[in-house]
């Protein structure tokens, strides 16, 4: 998940100087813990990415494939734009300024690791395996944050992540488990469970990539061993 509090509600790490924050494209007014509102500006631009887990529902891989590949490639050309300093990213910085994070500075943005899981989960694979962990870190991911960071009270790990944006993150969850229908409950649930674990784990790899790739594996495993689709 994408870092600052993340999707546990944990605390930010120590930020970087403002030389380099303001270098990569963070506002310096912003640069501390981001605010509620735009924490919430921030999943709700998370949330519109369901639309991709949605359209592949209707979608064949290939297709789905095309319209994600141009796109991950245009938001990862936009963060190297920031990262670079190149002159395209002032056009961008008052709309997605204020939504970096500290730690995300001076790297990549939760939503070029997002769009890259996306394209391999699809592509590595299968398709109800791939649409729920998906949701996983689309719906968990947006739950969890704002929870956690509202009524985490129980701290936990290095990052300070809560035991209430977990439960929010795993709870959120098992939404898409009852919407897709080729997915039996009992993998379902153990996929949010894996999602939910990674997620809480994942300190040093950017959850964005490894809850979905971890979920879905473990997904597309159970149903090839359930003999399901």
């Amino acid at each position: 998940m994408e870092k600052l509090s993340d999707s546990a509600g944990g605390d930010s790490t120590a930020a970087d100087s403002p030389d380099a924050r303001a270098d990569s494209g963070c506002p310096a007014k912003d640069c501390g813990n981001i605010t509620y509102h735009n924490e919430g500006l921030r999943k709700a631009t998370h949330l519109f990415a369901f639309v991709m887990p949605a359209a592949y529902v209707f979608l064949s891989k290939s297709a789905i494939l095309w319209c994600l590949i141009p796109v991950t490639m245009g938001i990862v050309l936009c963060d190297t734009a920031r990262l670079r300093g190149w002159s395209m990213w002032k056009l961008l910085e008052p709309l997605w300024g204020p939504l970096i994070r500290p730690q995300e500075a001076s790297t990549y943005t939760g939503a070029s690791y997002i769009m890259v899981a996306t394209v391999l989960t699809v592509s590595l694979f299968s398709k109800p395996a791939a649409i729920c962990a998906l949701a996983f870190i689309i719906v968990g991911d947006s739950a969890g944050a704002l929870v956690g960071r509202k009524w985490g009270a129980h701290k936990y790990g290095r990052r300070g992540k809560s035991i209430e944006g977990s439960a929010a993150f795993f709870l959120s969850s098992l939404i898409p488990v009852i919407a897709v229908a080729q997915m039996p409950f009992w993998i379902g649930i153990c996929g949010a469970s894996v999602a939910a674990v990674t997620e809480a784990l994942s300190d040093e790899i950017d959850d964005n990539l490894s809850v979905p790739l971890v979920s879905g594996l473990v997904l597309h495993l159970l149903l090839r061993i359930a003999d399901t689709p």
